[in-house]
């Protein structure tokens, strides 16, 4: 049996790391597009894609490829030619979503119904009877994506987006997609070699995600489905046995690393508290309610990782809020590397500090950048 074209969407920016989670993991033919990266693996990796990726938001199944499709009656005449049985029961439900653009289609719902027609009507002519249309639970989710004159049919083998973990139960004003926490986590360089620490940790999802990678937990390990189980084809003991396979490359954090959190507001202590809980990290996860702008690095080798509040929907004196932020790794946090996701652009003059690195990523349409400082004691010249 040939082996699946797969495509893994994310983040932009995270391309990337997903390619090397990917390459980890045993993926063949890696190919990194534009908010997503092609790869190829049997039924089982597809299965192992979604319980295991990090930053990963879905996994699609490209099942076919039609090219010069320019009318209504040529895409009409593409769908039609799928054996839509074998993938969909007579009696069963499936949506159809589309992406991408095309010079010749300039309404996505047009050929949304268009499709769907084409595919109930194929069941009518064999079986004088039609599957239903469900957009909330369906049992088959279908994804055209238009190149131009290109039609790619696939099926989303995730469901709901990989971001929705299972074990956060309580957020705060403005959470952090679980995907892009672990996304910075990749792209921090932090590797379980010192202290991670996150100074405004909120619900404690970086955290979370932080030690998710480093202890190797399946992403999806508290997920309760994925919509691949409701395939004709699903095998549940294949699916069984890549779990338990995942399962056993779990590995504890070693002894002298610790991951800390803070937050001076009760009630975020509370969500992180409640959701390090849900995650079964309580044990490698310490948070406490802590005003960063009052406190001083720890007498341990420690990298800072964090997502400080935008002015967005949070609201905050941008300029005062952000000098203090530099001020405080200046003149307290010597000798650390430090990373936060910056999305009020114009504030980063105001952290008064040379960033070594910054990397452009999105949170949700939100343009970020996630920057890099490295702090010395005394001059650079000197540390070095």
């Amino acid at each position: 049996m040939s082996d699946l074209k797969l495509i893994a969407k994310t983040f932009f920016g995270l391309e990337e790391a997903l390619a090397k989670e990917l390459l980890q993991l045993g993926a063949k033919s890696i190919k990194k597009g534009n908010r997503s990266v092609y790869f190829e693996g049997d039924m089982g990796f597809l299965y192992k894609a979604n319980y295991n990726l990090h930053t990963a938001l879905r996994i699609l199944m490209e099942i076919r490829q039609f090219k010069y499709i320019r009318t209504a009656g040529q895409l009409y005449a593409a769908i039609s030619k799928i054996s839509w049985d074998t993938l969909l029961s007579r009696n069963g439900s499936f949506r159809i979503d589309v992406t991408g653009k095309s010079r010749f289609f300039n309404n996505t719902q047009f050929v949304a119904l268009k499709s769907k027609d084409a595919i109930v009507d194929q069941f009518r002519r064999q079986y004088k009877m039609r599957p239903n249309v469900s957009i909330t639970e369906p049992d088959l989710r279908i994804v055209l994506h238009l190149s131009d004159d290109t039609l790619s049919v696939s099926l989303d083998s995730s469901g709901e987006s990989l971001h929705k973990r299972g074990y956060r139960s309580a957020t705060n004003i403005a959470p952090i997609n679980e995907v892009l926490a672990a996304g910075m986590v990749a792209l921090s360089g932090w590797h379980g070699q010192e202290y991670l620490m996150d100074p405004m940790c909120g619900s404690g999802t970086i955290l979370i995600e932080a030690a998710m990678q480093e202890m190797q937990i399946p992403a999806s390990i508290n997920r309760p489905a994925f919509a691949f189980e409701k395939w004709k084809n699903f095998d549940p003991d294949l699916f069984k046995i890549i779990k338990e396979s995942s399962l056993k490359k779990i590995r504890e954090l070693p002894d002298n690393i610790k991951l800390i959190g803070y937050d001076k507001a009760p009630s975020a202590i509370a969500k992180a508290t409640q959701n390090i809980k849900n995650a079964n990290l309580e044990a490698f996860i310490k948070v406490k309610q802590t005003d960063f702008f009052k406190t001083n690095k720890p007498d341990v080798s420690v990298r800072l990782l964090f997502n400080p509040p935008y002015d967005e929907r949070l609201t905050i004196d941008a300029q005062s809020f952000y000098k203090r932020i530099g001020d405080t790794l200046k003149h307290n946090y010597p000798d650390t590397t430090a990373l936060m996701l910056v999305g009020n652009l114009q504030a980063l003059k105001y952290v008064g500090l040379r960033a070594s690195k910054k990397t452009k990523l999105f949170n949700g349409k939100i343009e970020t950048r996630l920057v890099m400082y490295q702090m010395y004691s005394g001059s650079k010249k000197e540390s070095k």
